[in-house]
């Protein structure tokens, strides 16, 4: 739109700022790096210090901003006046471009200095508020700004999530945008490659590829025409959010992560409006920060097999770079507390009757696979002495009083001495018993062999845990995994 164009290009000043540098892992540390924030942007402006339109004072002001030696007042409202310092300069109101606002939110939230960086935030932010050095501002972060507390007295917002359909192309390559760019770049035979790592994304009522990831792959294309697709978002991201999901207590996170890895959606309630100090409140909130970070997009409802309850979405993991992110974080899990994993010596305890070995063995767990919330699992085998080896702990991530008897089942299974399998059982009853066993009757050491012959056996539980999984998303226990919500 060429008349669109002419009417704002270069009418009116503007001034660009990105808070995406702004994190530590104290106040202190992270307060250093707003400082330089604000810093390089007033040098990056030093030529209003020559203006004849601007006071001496604002400029005595705006020289201690640079040299990183104004006080807590004059930081907080550094933007503002550099805003001001514009207008008088250019004489017309100005346009302020602020990039990954919550960043510094976001980072104190996880190192527990929230309370002290709002307090500087929502200083700086009075730029927006009542401000007639303006003539607009557009502001881009994860949550929403509405009602995000540090915009507290700033009106006259006008939200776009990923959930409106307005300019939600903007959010990213449309398929249209994909078909000419791999024309352009001559790299039409890796459009599927493209589409499956990068695609996916569902803003509004628009599928959106990632730009910087397409950009990224087509570069690395230039270069060598055989390069495979990466992961390039994970480099610019610690992906913490999704740590916070396994450390998270007291939920069903677990069952919905094994869903959402296996191919599958969960049904979840997205709240919008969420500020980061309640971010860790609910599991609700846990779920729609994800949503709202890109690691989880809905699905289409006409994708659905039948219409959602009310407030509820149907979130699914996007593509393949997001689910790598995924495994590689829980991978990492697994490889730091692999040290509460080694059950021997509760093995040992259960079949030899000692309780207090047994006590002080659970007390030592720490995110052990017994702990997932509506897991199941038991010892089974021959607890004589001698017979160590014959001794088996079945587990799976299914609440089997949901599965119900008879159904076959994915489990992982650690033998007495050591070793790890990832086969098949089938559920069952024991006489005079409520509830639903991890596997029928065994009775003899040939029954346990078979089922061990059935599986596979893996070097690690990192790695049995990681087959079990895929063994989990397979079709045919897809009422199973239905069963569980």
């Amino acid at each position: 739109d060429l008349a669109l164009c002419e009417q704002w290009r270069n009418q009116w000043p503007v001034l660009f700022v990105s808070f995406r540098r702004v994190d530590g892992l104290d106040f202190q540390s992270a307060y250093g790096m707003l400082e330089e924030t604000i810093s390089d942007l007033c040098e990056e402006h030093r030529y209003l210090l020559d203006s004849s339109q601007i006071s001496d004072l604002e400029k005595s002001v705006m020289e201690r901003l640079i040299w990183k030696k104004a006080t807590d007042q004059e930081l907080k409202g550094g933007l503002l006046r550099l805003t001001r310092m514009m207008q008088a300069h250019y004489g017309k109101p100005i346009i302020l471009l602020i990039d990954e606002y919550d960043v510094p939110l976001a980072k104190a939230s996880a190192n527990g200095y929230y309370k002290e960086m709002l307090d500087v935030m929502k200083g700086i932010m009075q730029a927006m508020k009542d401000n007639s050095a303006l003539q607009l501002a557009v502001i881009t972060g994860c949550l929403r700004i509405a009602k995000e507390s540090i915009f507290t007295g700033t009106n006259n917002f006008v939200s776009d999530t990923i959930s409106s359909s307005h300019l939600n192309e903007s959010f990213g390559f449309t398929q249209a945008d994909i078909d000419q760019i791999l024309k352009d770049a001559d790299c039409l035979e890796h459009a599927a490659d493209i589409k499956n790592w990068y695609d996916g994304y569902y803003f509004g009522d628009l599928d959106v590829y990632c730009p910087w990831d397409v950009m990224n792959y087509l570069r690395d294309l230039q270069r060598n025409p055989k390069a495979k697709p990466a992961s390039y978002w994970k480099n610019t991201s610690d992906n913490s959010i999704i740590r916070s999901f396994i450390d998270y207590r007291g939920a069903k996170i677990s069952q919905k992560l094994e869903t959402l890895l296996s191919g599958g959606y969960i049904l979840q309630k997205v709240e919008e409006d969420l500020t980061y100090d309640y971010l860790h409140s609910s599991e609700e909130n846990l779920w729609s920060i994800l949503y709202l970070t890109g690691y989880l997009t809905r699905v289409r409802e006409e994708d659905l097999p039948a219409p959602l309850p009310e407030d509820a979405s149907a979130l699914i993991i996007p593509n393949a770079e997001v689910r790598e992110i995924f495994e590689t974080t829980i991978q990492k899990w697994f490889d730091e507390s692999a040290q509460t994993w080694n059950l021997t010596a509760l093995f040992d305890a259960m079949w030899s009757g000692n309780a207090e070995t047994l006590t002080a063995e659970i007390n030592k767990l720490n995110n052990s696979l017994l702990q997932q919330p509506d897991c199941t699992w038991a010892y089974l085998g021959d607890g004589r002495d001698g017979h160590k080896a014959d001794r088996y702990l079945f587990w799976t991530s299914l609440n089997t009083d949901k599965v119900t008897a008879g159904k076959e089942i994915p489990v992982i299974i650690q033998t007495g001495n050591g070793e790890y399998y990832v086969s098949e059982t089938t559920t069952g009853k024991r006489n005079g018993k409520d509830y639903v066993t991890v596997s029928k009757s065994l009775i003899t050491q040939n029954q346990y062999k078979e089922i061990l012959k059935k599986g596979k056996e893996f070097s690690s539980l990192e790695a049995a845990y990681d087959a079990y999984l895929k063994a989990l998303g397979d079709p045919k226990y897809d009422s199973v995994r239905q069963s569980q919500s």
